[in-house]
């Protein structure tokens, strides 16, 4: 149901090709929610969006630094990360380094995928 003529009050961000995002997705379709996609690569991301983001989730929440694009970085760069401004830079130069999916609305947002408590935020949303 992610193409709906009505706009949906939700928004899950991610990259498409994330596993964790196909998870979130096929969950979201299979209940019937309405709800955006965007994908950080496609879509873009602006400093605005990450610093909603960042005031949501912290940006040690947001920071995936178990995956592949974190371990990939050098060791200085890693270091640099010290707050939420450096942070976001580095998410803006490589959004796969963001935690998702990341599902909004409006000021609520739900970080990482969970069948109950996305349940529970999309039961909120109603």
């Amino acid at each position: 149901m992610a193409e709906s003529t009505t706009a949906p009050l939700l928004t899950l961000y991610g990259i498409k090709n994330c596993d964790t995002v196909k998870k979130a997705r096929r969950w979201l379709d299979e209940q019937q929610v309405a709800y955006r996609f965007h994908d950080y690569r496609a879509d873009g991301l602006t400093t605005e969006m990450l610093e909603r983001f960042v005031a949501q989730q912290g940006h040690e929440a947001l920071l995936n630094t178990r995956g592949t694009t974190w371990r990939k970085l050098g060791e200085a760069e890693r270091l640099s990360i010290t707050d939420a401004t450096t942070a976001i830079q580095l998410m803006l130069a490589q959004p796969a380094v963001i935690k998702r999916p990341l599902l909004v609305s409006g000021d609520r947002s739900l970080l990482g995928f969970d069948a109950g408590r996305y349940q529970q935020f999309v039961v909120e949303e109603q």
